[in-house]
């Protein structure tokens, strides 16, 4: 048996998008830049794809700009959000447990002169509003804020930054790296009061190598990438046609979501059931972390130990983010989790093909390596 748990890296691409991808391989390849008979075609495939994620945002066709994924929106986002309004004020904002992809760009920004914020978050990750509020100034050209938490699944009070931004009399962007929640929670980037958004195909049982980033109409951001006129202008570059017709048709794929959350929330409480069956373990994430997402320590553990054994198993979880490459995690330093939780922690993500008999097969994993590693040691 298999059990794939490790969703918040990556996902299965589901059939609709294995259907349009070999479609534009195989009878759409044009470039959507020619204006010939191919070309129209391909441009019309890319457009459809477009239309299908725009209305999962409920957004305008044309407030989303293809990327090559989620960090290099994340990137643009960041760094062109903070070139744009450097005259108005070089202070920016974000939590003490955004992904890389926002933190490391933030970093860069730092050393060029630019006062970076972190917000300090609690126990469980959530972060804290009252800080929040009050670094929010009229310098401030950029508040970005994740959705979801990639490693401990804590969802953010996003749709109160605006507010923040207008009591203190600031015309700051505001961004959210919504990768992890995007098809997963509710999402509507106008009545949220974002002006950008990043989202990632493959995290939506998409092909990797594409993502998006949502630019409300009338916001500016300055082009990290030139020499073309694609997406108009601020990503140019002979779009990935096989790619973005697969996000567009995983997008489209998409169950309902509040329905699709409530069958994942009735997993989630499966997971945790059995998990509380085993001795030394504690649940990382709160309660009321998006479902999709459970963090834990099997303490005495080390996770490289565990991963291990669980692969030889063929069971598939993670000890933190993808991106991380094994280093400790910063999310689970910054909620001031002792050493041992920190060091035999693990990631639970799971998706909508995720089973019970899964959920059983990882409980068995882990009673397993308890008992084998502790003979060893």
């Amino acid at each position: 048996m298999e059990a794939y748990l490790d969703n918040s890296a990556t996902t299965p691409v589901c059939p609709e998008a294995i259907k349009a991808i070999n479609q534009t391989l195989t009878e759409c390849w044009g470039n959507p830049s020619s204006l010939h008979y191919g070309g129209i075609e391909a441009a019309d495939m890319v457009g459809e794809a477009r239309h299908a994620i725009a209305r999962k945002l409920s957004c305008a066709d044309d407030e989303i700009v293809f990327t090559s994924g989620g960090t290099e929106a994340n990137n643009l986002a960041v760094f062109g959000a903070a070139n744009a309004y450097r005259a108005k004020g070089t202070r920016i904002i974000l939590s003490s447990v955004e992904h890389p992809s926002v933190n490391e760009p933030a970093r860069q920004l730092e050393m060029q002169g630019y006062d970076v914020v972190r917000i300090r978050c609690d126990k469980f990750g959530r972060l804290d509003e009252r800080q929040l509020m009050a670094s929010i100034t009229p310098s401030t050209a950029l508040v970005s804020i994740m959705a979801v938490n990639n490693e401990v699944g804590t969802i953010q009070p996003v749709e109160k930054i605006r507010m923040a931004v207008k009591k203190a009399n600031s015309r700051a962007l505001i961004h959210c790296d919504a990768v992890q929640a995007f098809g997963k929670m509710p999402l509507k980037p106008y009545s949220m009061g974002v002006d950008l958004m990043t989202i990632s195909s493959h995290k939506i049982h998409g092909p990797k190598g594409v993502g998006a980033l949502f630019i409300k109409k009338g916001t500016r951001i300055v082009s990290r990438t030139f020499g073309g006129g694609q997406e108009h202008g601020i990503r140019p570059g002979t779009e990935p046609v096989p790619a973005i017709a697969g996000f567009g048709a995983a997008a489209a794929a998409l169950p309902d979501i509040n329905y699709q959350l409530k069958k994942t929330a009735e997993l989630r409480d499966y997971l945790l059931f059995r998990l509380r069956e085993l001795d030394g373990v504690v649940i990382n994430s709160p309660e009321d972390a998006l479902p999709y997402v459970t963090n834990i320590s099997v303490l005495g553990f080390p996770s490289e130990v565990l991963l291990n054994f669980l692969s030889e198993m063929n069971i598939y979880v993670s000890g933190g983010s993808a991106c991380s490459k094994g280093h400790k995690s910063r999310v689970l330093a910054s909620m001031n989790l002792d050493t041992q939780r920190i060091n035999s922690a693990l990631r639970i993500s799971i998706s909508r093909y995720t089973t019970k008999a899964e959920i059983d097969y990882l409980i068995e994993g882990i009673a397993s390596a308890q008992k084998s590693i502790m003979r060893r040691l």
